[in-house]
Protein backbone atom coordinates (compact mmCIF):
# COMPACT_ATOMS: atom_id res chain seq x y z
CA UNK A 1 0.00 0.00 0.00
CA UNK A 2 1.18 3.42 -1.15
CA UNK A 3 0.08 6.40 1.56
CA UNK A 4 1.31 9.73 2.15
CA UNK A 5 2.10 10.45 5.50
CA UNK A 6 -0.45 11.72 7.90
CA UNK A 7 -0.47 15.52 8.00
CA UNK A 8 -2.26 17.57 10.64
CA UNK A 9 -5.38 19.10 9.28
CA UNK A 10 -5.31 23.26 9.96
CA UNK A 11 -7.53 25.53 9.08
CA UNK A 12 -10.14 28.10 10.90
CA UNK A 13 -11.86 25.97 13.62
CA UNK A 14 -9.70 23.11 13.42
CA UNK A 15 -7.10 23.70 16.33
CA UNK A 16 -7.23 21.39 18.47
CA UNK A 17 -6.71 20.08 22.54
CA UNK A 18 -8.58 17.46 22.94
CA UNK A 19 -8.10 15.50 19.47
CA UNK A 20 -5.56 14.95 17.23
CA UNK A 21 -7.40 15.54 13.35
CA UNK A 22 -5.13 14.33 10.47
CA UNK A 23 -5.23 13.57 7.01
CA UNK A 24 -3.60 11.14 4.42
CA UNK A 25 -4.15 10.19 1.19
CA UNK A 26 -3.05 6.68 -1.70
CA UNK A 27 -1.14 8.07 -3.85
CA UNK A 28 -2.48 5.14 -6.38
CA UNK A 29 -6.08 6.11 -6.31
CA UNK A 30 -5.94 9.52 -4.84
CA UNK A 31 -8.71 10.02 -2.56
CA UNK A 32 -7.92 10.06 1.48
CA UNK A 33 -8.61 9.15 4.79
CA UNK A 34 -9.04 11.42 7.83
CA UNK A 35 -7.74 10.08 11.19
CA UNK A 36 -9.83 11.62 14.65
CA UNK A 37 -7.73 10.50 17.64
CA UNK A 38 -8.70 11.65 21.14
CA UNK A 39 -5.92 12.86 23.07
CA UNK A 40 -6.18 12.49 26.50
CA UNK A 41 -4.24 9.88 26.75
CA UNK A 42 -4.00 10.48 31.29
CA UNK A 43 -7.47 9.67 31.37
CA UNK A 44 -7.89 6.67 29.33
CA UNK A 45 -9.47 9.31 26.46
CA UNK A 46 -12.19 10.12 28.39
CA UNK A 47 -14.09 12.58 27.07
CA UNK A 48 -15.71 15.74 28.21
CA UNK A 49 -18.22 18.47 26.73
CA UNK A 50 -14.57 19.94 25.27
CA UNK A 51 -13.78 16.65 23.56
CA UNK A 52 -17.16 16.25 21.80
CA UNK A 53 -17.20 19.35 20.55
CA UNK A 54 -13.94 19.07 18.68
CA UNK A 55 -14.66 15.66 17.70
CA UNK A 56 -18.14 17.33 15.82
CA UNK A 57 -16.27 20.49 13.86
CA UNK A 58 -13.48 17.27 12.45
CA UNK A 59 -15.77 15.14 11.86
CA UNK A 60 -17.75 17.86 10.01
CA UNK A 61 -14.72 18.83 7.76
CA UNK A 62 -13.81 14.96 7.12
CA UNK A 63 -17.97 14.47 6.34
CA UNK A 64 -17.94 17.32 3.58
CA UNK A 65 -14.52 16.87 2.23
CA UNK A 66 -14.69 15.72 -1.38
CA UNK A 67 -11.17 14.14 -0.96
CA UNK A 68 -11.88 12.07 2.04
CA UNK A 69 -13.21 8.57 1.86
CA UNK A 70 -13.66 7.13 5.35
CA UNK A 71 -12.59 8.38 8.53
CA UNK A 72 -10.76 6.00 11.48
CA UNK A 73 -11.59 6.54 14.77
CA UNK A 74 -9.12 6.06 17.56
CA UNK A 75 -7.31 7.32 20.83
CA UNK A 76 -3.98 8.58 21.72
CA UNK A 77 -2.19 5.99 23.11
CA UNK A 78 -2.91 2.37 24.58
CA UNK A 79 -6.69 2.96 24.99
CA UNK A 80 -9.85 3.81 22.27
CA UNK A 81 -11.71 5.43 25.30
CA UNK A 82 -12.83 4.96 28.72
CA UNK A 83 -16.46 6.56 27.75
CA UNK A 84 -16.98 9.92 29.57
CA UNK A 85 -15.24 11.53 32.20
CA UNK A 86 -16.59 11.02 35.27
CA UNK A 87 -15.39 14.11 37.10
CA UNK A 88 -17.48 16.19 34.40
CA UNK A 89 -20.26 13.37 34.27
CA UNK A 90 -20.99 14.72 37.38
CA UNK A 91 -22.12 18.13 36.24
CA UNK A 92 -21.66 18.35 32.42
CA UNK A 93 -23.65 15.07 30.73
CA UNK A 94 -27.37 15.79 30.65
CA UNK A 95 -26.17 19.38 28.79
CA UNK A 96 -24.48 17.42 26.49
CA UNK A 97 -26.68 14.71 25.88
CA UNK A 98 -29.81 15.90 25.84
CA UNK A 99 -29.23 19.21 24.77
CA UNK A 100 -26.10 19.31 22.68
CA UNK A 101 -24.45 16.87 20.27
CA UNK A 102 -24.26 13.01 21.58
CA UNK A 103 -20.78 11.47 20.55
CA UNK A 104 -23.31 8.65 18.77
CA UNK A 105 -24.94 11.31 16.94
CA UNK A 106 -21.60 12.72 15.49
CA UNK A 107 -20.84 9.04 13.72
CA UNK A 108 -24.58 8.68 12.43
CA UNK A 109 -24.52 12.21 10.73
CA UNK A 110 -21.00 11.80 9.17
CA UNK A 111 -21.71 10.92 5.49
CA UNK A 112 -18.03 9.07 5.34
CA UNK A 113 -18.23 5.25 6.04
CA UNK A 114 -16.39 5.37 10.20
CA UNK A 115 -13.83 2.67 11.19
CA UNK A 116 -13.64 2.17 15.19
CA UNK A 117 -10.18 1.35 15.56
CA UNK A 118 -9.84 -0.33 19.09
CA UNK A 119 -7.56 -0.94 21.16
CA UNK A 120 -6.98 -1.37 24.65
CA UNK A 121 -10.13 -0.40 26.99
CA UNK A 122 -13.25 0.27 25.06
CA UNK A 123 -15.68 1.44 28.12
CA UNK A 124 -19.14 3.02 28.59
CA UNK A 125 -19.54 6.07 26.25
CA UNK A 126 -16.51 5.12 23.68
CA UNK A 127 -18.06 1.57 23.61
CA UNK A 128 -21.05 2.91 21.78
CA UNK A 129 -19.41 4.97 20.24
CA UNK A 130 -17.23 1.66 18.46
CA UNK A 131 -20.70 -0.22 18.12
CA UNK A 132 -22.12 2.86 16.15
CA UNK A 133 -19.36 3.14 13.78
CA UNK A 134 -19.89 1.45 10.44
CA UNK A 135 -17.09 -1.16 10.92
CA UNK A 136 -14.92 -1.93 14.15
CA UNK A 137 -11.42 -3.06 13.94
CA UNK A 138 -9.68 -4.43 17.13
CA UNK A 139 -6.44 -5.19 18.38
CA UNK A 140 -5.83 -8.45 20.08
CA UNK A 141 -5.56 -6.23 23.61
CA UNK A 142 -9.32 -4.32 23.39
CA UNK A 143 -11.49 -4.66 26.35
CA UNK A 144 -15.48 -4.37 25.63
CA UNK A 145 -17.86 -3.48 28.27
CA UNK A 146 -20.34 -0.61 29.76
CA UNK A 147 -20.08 0.95 32.60
CA UNK A 148 -23.32 3.21 33.28
CA UNK A 149 -25.45 1.03 36.27
CA UNK A 150 -21.66 1.10 37.72
CA UNK A 151 -21.48 4.49 38.27
CA UNK A 152 -25.03 5.74 38.21
CA UNK A 153 -25.36 6.86 34.58
CA UNK A 154 -28.48 5.91 32.97
CA UNK A 155 -28.75 5.88 29.16
CA UNK A 156 -31.72 5.50 27.08
CA UNK A 157 -32.62 6.32 23.14
CA UNK A 158 -31.34 4.37 20.17
CA UNK A 159 -28.15 3.56 21.58
CA UNK A 160 -29.53 0.48 23.53
CA UNK A 161 -31.77 -1.13 20.70
CA UNK A 162 -29.23 -0.46 17.99
CA UNK A 163 -26.54 -2.55 20.02
CA UNK A 164 -29.41 -5.42 19.55
CA UNK A 165 -29.27 -5.26 15.78
CA UNK A 166 -25.44 -6.29 16.42
CA UNK A 167 -25.03 -8.56 19.50
CA UNK A 168 -29.05 -9.87 19.72
CA UNK A 169 -31.25 -9.09 22.63
CA UNK A 170 -30.05 -11.13 25.40
CA UNK A 171 -26.53 -10.01 25.03
CA UNK A 172 -26.73 -6.40 24.93
CA UNK A 173 -28.87 -6.47 28.38
CA UNK A 174 -26.39 -8.71 29.86
CA UNK A 175 -24.05 -5.88 28.53
CA UNK A 176 -25.88 -2.90 29.55
CA UNK A 177 -27.26 -4.11 32.55
CA UNK A 178 -24.72 -5.89 34.32
CA UNK A 179 -21.95 -3.80 33.31
CA UNK A 180 -19.42 -7.46 32.39
CA UNK A 181 -16.21 -6.66 30.13
CA UNK A 182 -15.15 -8.66 27.14
CA UNK A 183 -12.02 -10.07 25.56
CA UNK A 184 -11.01 -8.53 21.62
CA UNK A 185 -12.21 -12.61 20.71
CA UNK A 186 -15.48 -12.70 22.75
CA UNK A 187 -16.46 -9.29 21.26
CA UNK A 188 -15.59 -10.99 17.92
CA UNK A 189 -17.41 -13.86 18.22
CA UNK A 190 -20.98 -12.11 19.06
CA UNK A 191 -20.57 -9.46 16.39
CA UNK A 192 -19.48 -6.09 18.02
CA UNK A 193 -16.71 -6.24 15.82
CA UNK A 194 -15.65 -7.27 12.10
CA UNK A 195 -12.13 -8.38 12.66
CA UNK A 196 -9.03 -9.18 15.29
CA UNK A 197 -5.90 -8.33 15.00
CA UNK A 198 -2.41 -8.22 16.83
CA UNK A 199 -2.17 -4.91 17.85
CA UNK A 200 1.23 -4.59 16.18
CA UNK A 201 -0.58 -4.99 12.68
CA UNK A 202 -3.45 -2.97 14.05
CA UNK A 203 -2.57 0.20 11.91
CA UNK A 204 -2.17 -2.22 8.74
CA UNK A 205 -5.35 -4.06 8.68
CA UNK A 206 -7.11 -0.29 9.39
CA UNK A 207 -5.23 0.80 5.96
CA UNK A 208 -6.37 -2.44 3.47
CA UNK A 209 -10.26 -2.05 4.89
CA UNK A 210 -9.95 1.81 3.74
CA UNK A 211 -7.38 1.10 0.43
CA UNK A 212 -10.38 -1.42 -0.59
CA UNK A 213 -13.05 0.81 -0.19
CA UNK A 214 -11.17 3.77 -1.83
CA UNK A 215 -11.55 1.55 -4.90
CA UNK A 216 -15.04 1.81 -4.56
CA UNK A 217 -17.68 4.41 -5.91
CA UNK A 218 -17.38 7.24 -2.70
CA UNK A 219 -20.92 8.50 -3.64
CA UNK A 220 -22.21 5.04 -3.33
CA UNK A 221 -20.85 4.37 -0.15
CA UNK A 222 -21.90 7.56 1.26
CA UNK A 223 -25.67 6.80 -0.13
CA UNK A 224 -25.58 2.70 1.83
CA UNK A 225 -24.34 4.14 5.07
CA UNK A 226 -27.30 6.63 5.26
CA UNK A 227 -29.62 3.96 4.06
CA UNK A 228 -28.03 1.58 6.76
CA UNK A 229 -28.09 4.43 9.33
CA UNK A 230 -32.01 5.14 8.28
CA UNK A 231 -33.66 2.74 11.10
CA UNK A 232 -32.00 4.72 13.52
CA UNK A 233 -34.59 7.36 12.99
CA UNK A 234 -37.06 4.60 14.06
CA UNK A 235 -35.85 4.36 17.41
CA UNK A 236 -36.56 6.28 20.60
CA UNK A 237 -34.48 9.85 20.33
CA UNK A 238 -31.93 9.61 23.02
CA UNK A 239 -32.77 11.48 26.51
CA UNK A 240 -36.61 10.74 26.14
CA UNK A 241 -37.39 7.57 27.84
CA UNK A 242 -35.15 9.11 31.12
CA UNK A 243 -36.27 12.31 31.14
CA UNK A 244 -39.66 10.64 31.45
CA UNK A 245 -38.70 8.55 34.61
CA UNK A 246 -36.39 10.36 35.63
CA UNK A 247 -36.20 13.96 34.74
CA UNK A 248 -34.32 14.54 37.91
CA UNK A 249 -31.90 11.48 38.34
CA UNK A 250 -29.06 13.46 38.66
CA UNK A 251 -29.47 15.37 41.31
CA UNK A 252 -31.09 12.28 43.60
CA UNK A 253 -28.55 11.01 45.78
CA UNK A 254 -28.60 7.95 44.10
CA UNK A 255 -27.71 9.68 40.82
CA UNK A 256 -25.35 11.77 42.34
CA UNK A 257 -23.46 8.63 44.17
CA UNK A 258 -22.28 6.57 41.50
CA UNK A 259 -20.02 8.98 40.00
CA UNK A 260 -18.86 10.35 43.84
CA UNK A 261 -17.89 6.75 44.76
CA UNK A 262 -15.94 6.21 41.72
CA UNK A 263 -13.91 9.97 42.56
CA UNK A 264 -13.74 8.69 45.95
CA UNK A 265 -12.44 5.14 45.04
CA UNK A 266 -15.08 2.75 47.14
CA UNK A 267 -17.83 0.90 46.50
CA UNK A 268 -21.28 2.88 45.58
CA UNK A 269 -23.82 2.33 48.46
CA UNK A 270 -26.64 2.00 46.18
CA UNK A 271 -28.65 0.38 48.67
CA UNK A 272 -28.03 1.93 51.60
CA UNK A 273 -29.67 5.23 49.83
CA UNK A 274 -32.54 3.14 49.10
CA UNK A 275 -32.96 2.11 52.77
CA UNK A 276 -32.71 5.39 54.05
CA UNK A 277 -35.43 6.17 50.97
CA UNK A 278 -37.55 3.94 52.52
CA UNK A 279 -37.04 4.88 56.00
CA UNK A 280 -37.63 8.57 55.42
CA UNK A 281 -41.07 7.34 53.90
CA UNK A 282 -42.24 4.74 56.68
CA UNK A 283 -41.30 8.19 59.22
CA UNK A 284 -43.28 10.73 57.09
CA UNK A 285 -45.98 8.48 56.94
CA UNK A 286 -46.19 7.44 60.44
CA UNK A 287 -46.61 11.19 61.43
CA UNK A 288 -49.32 11.77 58.76
CA UNK A 289 -51.57 9.24 60.72
CA UNK A 290 -50.64 10.37 64.06
CA UNK A 291 -51.72 13.87 62.85
CA UNK A 292 -54.94 12.28 61.65
CA UNK A 293 -55.47 11.38 65.51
Amino acid sequence: MAWTNWEKVAGSGLDFKDIVYEKKYHTEYEGGIARVLVNRPEKYNAFTAHTMDEMSRAFYDASHDPMTGVVVLSGVGDHFGAGGDVEWEMWGLREQFYWRHAPNRIIRTCRKPVIAMVKGYCIGGSHHVAYCCDFTIAADTSIFGQNGPRVSSPADGYIMPYLVRVVGAKKAREMWMLCRRYTASEALAMGLCNVVVPLAKLEDEVDRWCEEMLTLSPGCLEVLKASFDWELDTMPPLGNIANWLHHDYFETPEGKEGAQAFMEKRKPQFWKIRKAEVEARKKAQELMEKGKT
